[in-house]
């Protein structure tokens, strides 16, 4: 394959990137990750480091099931709501052998979810000098894409629609600006794909990848639901590259009469 997904120099043939909370159990999680064809998968730190405080006492780990040399381990900072506590969680990950590449999360409102980007800015600024692989989750703001892209980030990652409420793409015009104005790093629609069409959505918009969580672990059979995305991402991307037909306002007939003996 030739067309890959490349972050910071690391090629990914997939370009859905899965979440591992929400599932029932971690048995499911792995089946869905299977299912997914994914090959980066995010963790957030701070679930990971009580799982291996655990480990003297045999308790199971989120990490017993995700096979470290067949998926990319992309912690987060998932729960931060100031770049500090988002820089020592990026920091801890690192420590215990997580990665030094990081999904950057840093919340400003509890209700909705959105990112505090200006706190972002800061936290990813201070990361890329620690030397981390930064991939923040943000607005889809042009002017905020293009501060982060100066700070050193290795990708934009804006929302699509509020994390884990599954309402699709609901910004498409600001996510084909972005397309358009975003050059050098992969752009990756994160947070609010409910379901396969969505996803395909954003990859015939022109994102690069899309990271979703709740889309699979919340669907009635999650299993079955990351096998469809895994099938939405390929498609939508297929039918980007190919170039939809131009949209018109009559009727043109599949048949054309040119040539036709009357």
């Amino acid at each position: 394959m030739t067309d890959l997904l490349i972050i910071n120099g690391r090629s990914f043939r997939s370009r859905l990137i899965v979440g591992t909370g929400k599932y029932k159990s971690f048995q499911e999680t792995a089946r869905a990750l299977e299912a997914s064809g994914a090959e980066m998968v995010t963790v957030a730190v701070r679930r990971v480091n009580l799982d291996r405080s655990a480990l003297g006492q045999k308790k199971e780990s989120l990490l017993d099931y995700i096979d470290p040399k067949k998926y990319f381990l992309l912690p987060n900072t998932a729960g931060c709501y100031t770049a500090d506590e988002a820089i020592r969680a990026a920091r801890l990950g690192r420590e215990v052998g997580l990665s030094d590449w990081v999904k950057l999360e840093v919340i400003g409102d509890q209700a909705t979810l959105y990112p505090d980007v200006q706190a972002t800015l800061e936290a990813t600024r201070v990361l890329v000098k620690d030397g981390f692989t930064v991939l923040p989750y943000t607005s889809d703001d042009i002017v905020v894409a293009k501060r982060l892209i100066d700070a050193g980030a290795a990708t934009i990652m804006p929302l699509g629609a509020p994390i884990g409420s599954g309402m699709g793409i609901q910004n498409q015009a600001n996510l084909r600006i972005l397309r358009e104005m975003i050059t050098g790093v992969p752009l990756i629609v994160d947070a609010g794909v409910g379901t396969a069409s969505d996803a395909a959505i954003a990859l015939e918009l022109g994102a690069d990848a899309v990271l979703m969580n709740t889309g699979i672990a919340n669907a009635q059979d999650p299993i079955l639901m990351a096998e469809a995305m895994r099938n939405a991402v390929l498609a939508g991307r297929q039918a980007y590259l190919a170039g939809r037909m131009a949209k018109k306002l009559y009727a043109t007939a599949s048949s054309p009469l040119e040539g036709v003996v009357r």
